[in-house]
């Protein structure tokens, strides 16, 4: 696979990603919901940037995330580079330029999204907003794909979770999450192409 069809790949996760991003952030307040389906819902919500809403503490908890990504993804891109370059399996390619964007895509909103758009807490956010609600670097990510496929009470019967409540799936993500989590299924599922021994 060649790095221009890599490349192509990236910028079409970064514009899908994005679009939604924005659709969301000025068309949803915070907190607000559509469903899709009883299983499949549009949630709106905002993070620092980790799965499950999970904060690294302290006033600059959020640059060192920023930063430590923004590293991530040059080293991420030179792993690229260099499969490509090495004419690796396509699957490892397809993976890392999946990562890739994706980390990127949250990247975006970490850095720009804090001095681009006002506060969604109790009204739609505007685009290019002369009141930002950060700074650059500290931009809050936006999610918005729910699944709660199942939620109750489990069996009594079952072992250190029984009798509790539970919900099977709660984690609201977005296209970015998706690029990740894809990425890194193949790379696990195809992991003997991906990494074929020679």
């Amino acid at each position: 696979m060649s790095l221009r069809k890599a490349y192509l790949l990236i910028f079409l996760v970064l514009i899908i990603d994005q679009l939604s991003k924005i659709y969301v952030k000025t068309n949803f307040v915070l907190g607000d919901e559509v469903v899709i389906f009883d299983w499949f819902r549009i949630h709106f919500i905002e993070n620092e940037g980790m799965a499950w809403g999970t904060k690294i503490p302290g006033a600059y908890g959020k640059l060192i995330l920023t930063v430590f990504r923004i590293f991530a993804v040059f080293g991420i891109g030179y792993w690229l580079a260099d499969a490509v370059k090495k004419r690796h399996s396509a699957y490892l390619i397809v993976s890392i330029a999946l990562i890739l964007a994706g980390a990127a895509g949250n990247i975006i909103d970490s850095v720009f999204y804090g001095v681009i758009f006002d506060d969604s807490t109790h009204n739609l956010a505007t685009l290019f907003s002369s009141e930002p609600y950060g700074t650059w670097f500290h931009g809050l990510v936006v999610d918005m794909f729910y699944f709660p496929i199942w939620e109750g009470e489990l069996p009594s019967w079952m072992p250190f979770f029984g009798g509790k409540h539970f919900m099977f799936f709660n984690a609201i993500f977005n296209v970015a999450d998706m690029a990740i989590s894809t990425g890194v299924g193949i790379l696990l599922v195809f992991n003997k192409r991906a990494f074929p021994k020679h």
